[in-house]
């Protein structure tokens, strides 16, 4: 989309490649103030235990693992030969020579071998995908271009970050530098698109809020910094922006257990790039012991099943959305659900599916539908040679099918169960619409009229850990005095 940002924003945003990479060199890498408790490692997309079972079912040649393992492998991307091609600068968008696919190509070959490697112990992998984050931590100095440059920090920072993530501990891998390239070049751009200074904050589609969502939990999760974890968390829950689940799932039905996307009117193949970058934050959150999955009764499982129906080729009901179009904020209705791209494919399903269906024993019949289509899920270079091709790192039936648990599991530090949402049903049309709420009572909740002796209760409600709902706490009570 061609999009607008005030001048302000552009000059946090994008700016020169000097004043990007002298932005980036006032920040340090990890903030021991801001670091908290230690996370899990690896716990971006990938725990140790998710990668032991790809391993040994593979091993065992177990069904899907073996057909998921074969689409890896057959990927040009993820062979050990793969050289890598650093650059100082990457631009994306604007009027000066894009490069970007340079960067996104050499990304998804450190994460396609560097799971290679963590499947089949070949240590050629392995090497190759440390030279790759080595060489581009070791020449990278900014990144720049138009608007877009929002999409550039954000998609590639959190896929970045999840192949370095694997890499950790790996002899020769040089992490420090490479948390340092992220938080210098990366996390200052997806940090100032969130809090971007405008009018018009819903502007910008959802994705554009998620991606940069999605880098700075993976970043702060690399760098063990639980404020920048927080800082995804918090917007997930209370963002002004399309981003935040009140905001990204505007309608809801419960009565055919489905929810409408906020790009449903825009077209498909976005809804399905939101659903898979929403999975994304979801799926960290649960491997570091918080469950966004579960937010307002598990509103995000009814949106995977409204957009796996629609493309599909099954109705579903649709609400005006109000779109605020450019930067004097004009409202554009989309009366109903585009078309554009319907039956796109993308590797998005399998996660979202495996989570809600097989951790939860949650109704999922449509995205059962989805997964059973289009099974087994590629990733980068498998879905076309643009960027959209490689928005999502993939290989979802080789890294998230999962057995049926007996009973629903709980991430490490779980919040409170949600109760189980409604099925599907069989048809859309008597649905009724009900506005998007956040579990807070709304887009910026009302937590500053809480009592400090109600935070636990809170904070379980939310998802959140106890130090960001203090945060959240304080934060609240501020604006509450503040507006007296």
């Amino acid at each position: 989309m061609k999009a607008e940002i005030n001048r302000r924003s552009m000059l946090k945003i994008a700016g020169t490649a000097a004043g990007a990479a002298a932005i980036g060199a006032a920040v340090p890498a990890t903030s021991a103030s801001a670091a908290g408790t230690a996370f899990a490692h690896p716990g971006l997309l990938h725990t140790r235990a998710d990668l032991d079972r790809m391993a040994a079912k593979v091993k065992a040649g177990a069904a899907p693992y073996t057909a998921g393992f074969a689409k890896l492998t057959a990927n040009r991307h993820s062979q050990s030969t793969w050289l890598p091609n650093p650059q100082a600068t990457v631009i994306r968008g604007g009027d000066g020579a894009q490069n970007y696919g340079i960067l996104y190509r050499d990304i998804h070959a450190a994460y396609q071998n560097a799971l290679r490697w963590k499947i089949t112990g070949d240590t050629a992998h392995a090497d190759t995908a440390r030279d790759i984050c080595n060489a581009w931590s070791g020449t990278l100095q900014s990144i720049g271009g138009g608007s877009e440059v929002v999409l550039l920090a954000g998609i590639y920072g959190y896929q970045f970050a999840n192949a370095g993530e694997i890499m950790r501990g790996y002899p020769g891998f040089d992490l420090a530098r490479f948390q340092d390239m992220l938080v210098k070049y990366f996390y200052p751009t997806n940090h100032d698109f969130l809090n971007r200074d405008t009018k018009c904050i819903n502007h910008y589609w959802a994705n554009w809020d998620l991606c940069s969502m999605a880098s700075i939990m993976a970043i702060g999760i690399l760098c063990d910094d639980r404020a920048k974890f927080n800082e995804t968390v918090d917007y997930f829950h209370n963002g002004a922006g399309n981003g935040s689940l009140a905001n990204a799932i505007p309608y809801v039905y419960d009565d055919v257990g489905l929810a409408q996307w906020q790009e449903s009117g825009r077209d498909q193949a976005h809804s399905l790039m939101g659903i898979g970058l929403m999975g994304t934050i979801c799926e960290m959150a649960w491997n570091q012991g918080v469950d966004l999955y579960a937010a307002d009764d598990s509103k995000f499982r009814k949106a995977c099943e409204y957009v796996a129906r629609y493309n599909l080729g099954h109705d579903v009901p649709y609400t005006t959305n109000i779109w605020k179009n450019g930067a004097h904020c004009v409202e554009t209705k989309q009366t109903v659900i585009s078309e554009g791209g319907r039956g796109h494919e993308r590797p998005v399903w399998e996660q979202v599916y495996h989570h809600y269906a097989n951790r939860r024993g949650m109704a999922m019949p449509n995205t059962a539908d989805m997964v059973a289509r289009i099974r087994p899920e590629g990733g980068g270079g498998d879905y076309g040679p643009n960027s959209g091709g490689y928005d999502q790192l993939g290989f979802g039936t080789l890294a998230f099918t999962r057995d049926r648990s007996t009973k629903p599991e709980a991430p490490a530090s779980p919040p409170a169960s949600p109760s189980p949402a409604s099925g599907s049903g069989s048809g859309a049309a008597p649905a009724t619409p009900s506005p998007s709420s956040s579990p807070q009572g709304g887009r910026d909740g009302d937590l500053a009229a809480t009592g400090s002796s109600d935070l636990p209760a809170w904070t379980a409600a939310t998802g959140l850990t106890a130090v960001a709902g203090g945060l959240l706490l304080l934060r609240r009570r501020a604006r509450a005095n503040r507006d007296a």
